[in-house]
């Protein structure tokens, strides 16, 4: 079912397989109608079957990832591209080996220096700007509200930047990294403000555990303690919501 408010809110639901077909869909659309398209991409569980979607239109249907450019939301801090538990190895192990897509960016989780940060900050916006802007962003919800690593508190017109993350977030990172004294406590990620900017939002959210934060996000105040609540003010977000949200549907018209 898809239904649309004034304020251009569009809510999709769906069994979760459901969802990931229409995503998946929607994103080779995209790249059949504009094959150079900019692709902000998010990491997690929930996404792999997205990705898994899309390797298969790459090598059954032939879509052409050549022209495409992809950004990656965020990227834990200190971390080596090559670690296991970096982003970076899971766009390279879950999409970028399997289909034909050369240019794809992950923040750095190298840099020594806090300068050195920031101006790996700095170029990855502008890497963004000088490819012309993102097109279709795709973002997941965390149970802090949090979209990418834009923790509670961060403000509207933050931008790619180092953050600290909450206990929650590190929590929910422990079985990646086998324990929590391994978990980073630091961050790279793309600001709200940069977000903010894509031509398209697609979020997707599942699971039980994610309704109170989900409605809170979609139907209660525009606030910095709830980062997603900002995407109320982008003028085209889909949310895409699995079965264990369905029935709160009423409550986020």
């Amino acid at each position: 079912m898809s239904t649309q408010s004034p304020c251009l809110k569009t809510v999709i639901t769906g069994e979760y397989p459901v969802l990931v077909r229409r995503i998946a869909a929607r994103i080779a659309e995209l790249v059949r109608f504009k094959p150079n398209a900019v692709l902000g991409l998010a990491t997690g569980a929930t996404p792999i079957p997205i990705y898994e979607a899309l390797v298969r239109y790459h090598r059954q249907e032939g879509i052409d990832f050549s022209r495409v450019v992809c950004f990656n939301l965020d990227e834990y801090y200190p971390i080596l591209p090559a670690s296991p538990q970096s982003y970076h190895h899971y766009m390279q192990n879950n999409l970028f080996r399997k289909i034909n897509c050369p240019t794809w960016h992950v923040p750095s989780g190298e840099a020594a220096s806090q300068d050195m940060i920031e101006e790996a900050c700095h170029q990855y916006e502008m890497q963004i700007q000088n490819a012309g802007g993102i097109d279709l962003q795709l973002l997941g919800i965390g149970r802090t509200g949090h979209i990418g690593f834009n923790e509670p508190g961060s403000q509207r017109h933050s931008r790619t930047r180092l953050v600290n993350l909450d206990r929650e977030t590190r929590e929910d990172a422990v079985a990646d990294f086998g324990s929590d004294k391994d978990v980073p406590r630091q961050a790279i990620t793309m600001g709200i403000g940069t977000i903010l900017e894509a031509r398209e939002i697609i979020l997707i959210a599942r699971g039980e555990k994610k309704r109170t934060i989900t409605q809170l996000a979609m139907d209660g105040p525009v606030v910095a303690e709830v980062p997603a609540s900002y995407l109320q003010e982008h003028p085209r977000v889909s949310w895409y919501l699995d079965g264990a949200l369905e029935n709160n549907l009423p409550q986020l018209l």
